[in-house]
């Protein structure tokens, strides 16, 4: 068994398992991009996280609200490592793999999230995702009661009602809505990670391997939209492997049939473009 199966394999497993590990799940990610993420390479990152553990001053338990938790969490993370954010992250790979943000202290603020939620598990902090849309941030405190919002991107800047509702009036038009404030679930994040991926690679043709991979890990996760089966095909096509991505249209098209058939036909059609390819 080679070394990307056995990755996968352990992926597929996390991912079912009944508490999937965020940081493991991130790192093995990681481990598709970089190779050479061996699990010396796993195991150093987890320790890093340790020692961000330790830099954390955890209030008194007497006045450890919500927001002495994420003003902690900011010094040490934000202002003593250098935890933060850049607009130039968003053009890097790099920004979606964790163990390269453990290392350059720098990534999407999904990412920095994790290193939030994986220092703040570490310390006892309540700390949990908030998937808002276009932007993640990480919650402080009972997401059903007294809580605050902070923003790791901006080191850690804790977020008032405004700057929520400017966020998400930004990337949906609208208001927020209470499932937007919800904790993110594990698989979610990974899912989200996944489809950061996913778009940074199909804005560049060059990097269609690195889409491929974001969608085969995709896959692997327990929910995830049928639509992905259409991608990883015609991403197969595009890469030269006309047969198999042929075939897996056909399959794609065959669970269309009743739900949209002129979609259905649509992608039988590609099929048979990818076939004439060969001739």
């Amino acid at each position: 068994m080679d070394d990307i199966t056995r990755r996968r394999q352990r992926f597929a497993r996390e991912v079912r398992g009944e508490r999937p590990d965020l940081a493991l799940l991130c790192l093995l990610v990681g481990a598709e991009a970089d190779p050479a993420l061996d699990e010396d390479g796993l195991a150093a990152a987890l320790d890093a996280l340790d020692r961000l553990a330790a830099v954390v001053t955890p209030p008194p338990r007497a006045a450890a609200t919500p927001s002495a938790w994420a003003e902690a969490l900011a010094d040490a993370l934000g202002t003593r490592c250098g935890f933060r954010g850049d607009p130039a992250d968003y053009r890097r790979l790099e920004s979606s793999l964790l163990h390269q943000v453990l290392r350059r202290g720098h990534g999407l603020p999904i990412l920095l999230s994790v290193v939030w939620i994986e220092v703040g598990r570490r310390v006892g902090a309540p700390v949990y995702g908030v998937a808002l849309p276009g932007h993640f941030v990480v919650g402080v405190g009972d997401p059903r009661g007294r809580h605050v919002l902070a923003d790791p991107f901006s080191g850690g800047r804790e977020l008032t009602g405004q700057d929520v509702e400017t966020l998400v009036a930004g990337a949906t038009g609208g208001p927020p809505t209470p499932d937007m404030l919800a904790p993110a679930d594990p698989l979610d994040v990974i899912a989200r990670v996944l489809g950061n991926i996913r778009a940074w690679a199909a804005a560049r043709p060059e990097h269609s391997a690195v889409q491929l991979w974001a969608v085969d890990l995709s896959l692997l996760l327990p929910r995830h939209p049928a639509r992905l089966r259409a991608e990883r095909a015609q991403l197969l096509v595009e890469r030269g492997d006309f047969l198999t991505g042929a075939a897996e249209l056909d399959r794609y098209a065959d669970l269309l049939a009743e739900l949209d058939p002129g979609a259905a036909e649509s992608m039988r059609h590609q099929a048979r473009a990818a076939r004439a390819l060969l001739n």
